[in-house]
């Protein structure tokens, strides 16, 4: 399917005990895609390729912004018998004028003047009208505005209940003359995801502007018959701030399977509530433009041939549209464009949901890009460029972002009719429980180069169970892992009395997922094991493996063929709450799930007396009761009865840490006490005894030896006073190692690799109890463990992954190296009590059910 381009180095790191630190650079002969133009931070958190002062500094307000921002955002809702039709005009409050925008040295539209322009477009006429979707982690309103023909309530209403009927019946939906005739196909236009990838919003709003101003027939006739979404800007806190990320330090296109942030889950909402059938996703720098569908692997889950079919016809049209503008290499420094799909061989995949236009189609989509324009504007040249030629380069992009914008409604508006049909044909195939199509140049006529190396399909299994009672780990899991599902509109149920599916008994109470619906693919991807692909491909752009039913902590089954039909159940709009307090006696709460372990800090911080249980679960006297149920409705987790009196006393922990964003979120979603620090902080004379610090958490951004003297005599004195120290990964392993600490030697796998492990738990305080499953991003493991180190966890026997992509390189590092060994150690040395972790249990807020391993490692070590 097109060139070879030379693979990207894998970086192989071997950490010896209490001493050196050796690294090797392998780079694999296989060919890749070539990262570069991908370029724009191609980086996980806390990779080797970030600076070792990047350990996260961001807001404990931003953190609970986004904890506290529970549920949908607040968009219009279309349903509701007293809305009004189009346009829904009404005046923004534009924020106070901010000069250090830096949207302004490129010559953009800074954010505090987009909603004096939303204002005055709309007064144009009435084809505009704008909502706000939510806020920003940082506080910023997000705004969406929708461009189309005026319309009625009763009209609203009508093409409401079109919508429905596409989504809910389409085999209905599919005969009904009024959807083909009269059915506005929704379009979606996203923009300014990465917050310094400036461009697409100053486009959109050029493109609004045009459309709201227009007297040609063309136009009428485009509103007419599409609705046209943009998200103006989807990261407004990047956008001030000249950043990729947002407030949080989350990158936004990482987050749709997890949906920690809430800036993404207002694009959730727009997806479910809008139902687009087109859309695209603006971004930069790559020259030149690139202009998706992908490379292989493509997602298993999708109805890829419809997809298929629409998006590379589209990426024709975009890349004549952006071609024709006559930009040149010896003119202009502009590429023609490129399509991967047609013109890569790998590297740029669509496997992972977790960007925009991989989300997207499991909501309606048919066709969903990204679009990278060309000229680099960010990071080092934004620093270093002359303004002029920043301008130069940003108008350029504003030119390119646009041509895709306009190029993709006159697809749109060409082939509206079977675009929708196509949706439908989506929707019909989960209802029905009919097979995927696997894509050829017979099924999908048109598109080139079509191979085997094309076809990813999967076997949705007829249900999925979650059950109650006997069997089920932890009832606050199960409603944490129900809630997203229905969160990302998936039909739940809930059995109304006992029953047996497939050669299993459930209790009534238990949550069935009937696979034939119309959100099958979304309900699929979040809850099956995923698959190896360790021998698809040679390099994956992002991560390769995840599974909520595996990494939330819930217990899942899948049931392959038997009809779930007869079980006597009821739709759920929402989980049940599982909280609980028992009426008498001493109480335990188990410390199975995040939500449980932030119950604990809150009961501590209340000044509860707790002790710990050799279990790893804690024990609260029974005059806490009162504090027991406020905690329990506060956090939706049980206090069961116990008869254990416990044993050492837990205490309020505040956490040191450097940590990743992802990281540093997920402890403040425990209810950890936390305070960032890094190399910088500390040698600019960190005090541990103010502070008041326990325990220090190390990932990213601390590197022992870039201590000054009085650094690193202030942390040796913290860790021989009984600090403790919980380390992940390479910064945590080498600092253990720099410190003279834990006598072990962590070895370190494929840099690349990633994805779901099996893995077998020694029990105890850290690990009892603990799921069988942990999520890797280069994993590491530990030999030659000294007298006192103990095995909290090891990988498992065999081929440990899962579900993902660990390759060995060049004989070494891969997961037949790593299997049967230590993935999590612990011990005490130098009067420091210490846990490291090999796998990756926070990663990016993602593996719910792997957060309490952390969560007791940081009460154990205090």
């Amino acid at each position: 399917m097109g060139i070879s381009r030379p693979s990207r180095p894998i970086l192989l790191t071997t950490l010896a005990s209490a001493g050196a630190l050796v690294l090797t650079t392998l780079v694999p002969g296989s060919a890749t895609a070539d990262p570069s133009p991908r370029g724009h931070d191609i980086r996980r958190e806390g990779s080797p390729l970030s600076s070792t002062e990047r350990a996260a500094k961001t807001p404990e307000s931003a953190a609970d912004r986004a904890l506290g921002s529970a549920g949908s955002p607040g968009l219009t809702d279309l349903t509701d018998p007293k809305n009004r039709g189009y346009p829904r005009e009404q005046k923004l409050t534009p924020p106070p004028a901010n000069p250090a925008d830096k949207s302004i040295k490129l010559g953009l539209a800074p954010y505090h003047s987009l909603a004096p322009t939303l204002n005055d477009i709309q007064g144009i006429g009435d084809r505009v009208s704008v909502e706000i979707a939510g806020r920003s982690a940082g506080g910023h309103q997000l705004y969406l505005v929708t461009v189309t023909a005026p319309e009625s309530a009763k009209e609203t209403a009508r093409q409401e209940r079109m919508r429905e009927l596409i989504e809910h019946a389409p085999g209905a939906a599919a005969k009904d003359p009024a959807v083909k005739s009269s059915y506005k196909t929704p379009v979606f236009v996203n923009n300014n995801i990465h917050g310094n990838e400036w461009e697409g919003t100053d486009a959109a709003l050029k493109l609004i502007t045009k459309l709201a101003k227009a007297k040609d027939g063309d136009t009428g006739d485009l509103l007419a018959h599409n609705r046209l979404y943009f998200n103006v800007t989807a990261n407004p806190d990047g956008r001030i701030a000249g950043t990729r990320e947002n407030a949080n330090g989350f990158d936004l296109n990482r987050d749709f399977i997890t949906a920690s942030q809430p800036e993404v889950r207002a694009m959730r909402q727009i997806a479910i509530d809008k139902q687009p059938a087109v859309m695209i996703d603006l971004h930069g720098y790559v020259n030149g433009t690139l202009i998706e569908p992908t490379t292989p692997p493509h997602g298993e889950n999708y109805e890829y041939d419809l997809f298929l079919k629409n998006s590379y016809a589209n990426a024709l049209g975009m890349e004549a549209a952006v071609n024709g503008l006559g930009y040149t290499p010896e003119k202009d420094g502009v590429e023609p464009a490129v399509i991967p799909f047609r013109d890569q061989e790998e590297g740029w995949d669509d496997w992972p949901p977790i960007f925009t236009p991989q989300y997207m189609p499991f909501h309606g989509a048919v066709a969903a890009h990204t679009i990278e324009f060309p000229m680099t504007v960010n990071n080092d040249e934004y620093d270093d460029l002359p303004v002029a030629e920043l301008r130069r380069r940003s108008a350029i992009n504003v030119d390119i972002a646009g041509a895709a914008m306009s190029a993709t409604l006159k697809y749109t508006q060409e082939h509206r009719t079977s675009v929708i049909a196509d949706q439908i044909e989506m929707f019909r195939r989960g209802t029905a429980g009919a097979k995927q199509v696997p894509v050829s140049p017979e099924t999908v006529p048109g598109v080139p180069g079509i191979g085997p190396e094309d076809v990813y399909t999967t076997d949705f299994p007829r249900a999925y169970v979650i059950p109650r009672g006997k069997g089920q780990r932890s009832a606050a899991a199960a409603s944490r892992l129900v809630g997203h599902l229905l969160d990302n509109d998936v039909e739940v149920r809930r059995a109304t009395r006992d029953f047996r599916l497939g050669k299993t008994s459930y209790a009534k109470g238990s949550y069935v997922i009937d696979m034939r619906q119309a959100k099958r693919g979304i309900a699929n991807v979040m809850l099956a094991d995923g698959r190896d692909i360790s021998d698809k491909v040679s390099t994956m752009y992002d991560i390769s493996g995840w599974s909520l039913g595996r990494l939330w902590g819930a217990t899942v089954d899948s049931v392959k063929e038997s009809s779930p039909a007869g079980v006597r159940s009821h739709v759920v709009d929402a989980a049940s709450r599982v909280g609980y307090v028992a009426p008498r006696g001493d109480l335990r709460l188990r410390l199975d799930d995040a939500r449980e372990v932030a119950a604990l800090n809150w009961v501590l911080e209340k000044g509860v007396s707790v002790r710990r249980a050799d279990d790893g679960s804690v024990i609260l006297p029974s005059e806490a009761r009162g504090a027991a149920v406020v905690a329990a409705r506060k956090y939706d987790v049980a206090f069961e009865a116990t008869r254990a009196k416990g044993g050492a006393v837990v205490h309020r922990t505040r956490v040191a840490a450097a940590a990743t964003p992802g990281e540093l979120f997920a402890l403040r979603e425990m209810n950890f006490d936390v305070v960032p620090v890094s190399t910088a902080a500390l040698n600019a004379g960190f005090d541990w005894k103010k502070s008041g610090a326990d325990v220090l958490f190390v990932s990213a951004g601390l590197s022992y030896g870039e201590l000054n003297s009085g650094a690193r005599g202030g942390l040796d004195e913290f860790l021989a006073g009984g600090g403790g120290l919980v380390g992940r990964g390479a910064e945590g392993a080498a600092l253990n190692s720099d410190a003279k600490l834990l006598s072990v030697a962590a070895v370190a796998g494929n840099g690349d690799a990633n994805g779901v492990v099996r893995v077998v738990n020694s029990g105890g305080p850290v690990t009892g109890g603990a799921i069988a499953h942990s999520f890797v991003y280069a994993p590491m493991w530990f030999t030659k463990l000294g007298s006192g180190v103990r095995i909290e966890q090891s990988y498992g026997a065999g081929n440990p992954l899962l579900s993902g992509h660990w390759r060995p390189v060049d004989g070494a590092g891969g997961p037949s190296d790593a299997a049967g060994q230590a993935s999590v150690v612990s011990g005490a040395a130098a009067g420091a009590r210490v846990v490291l972790f090999g796998t990756e249990p926070l990663f990016r807020d993602h593996p719910k059910g792997v957060f309490p391993q952390v969560g007791r490692a940081l009460l154990s070590v205090s």
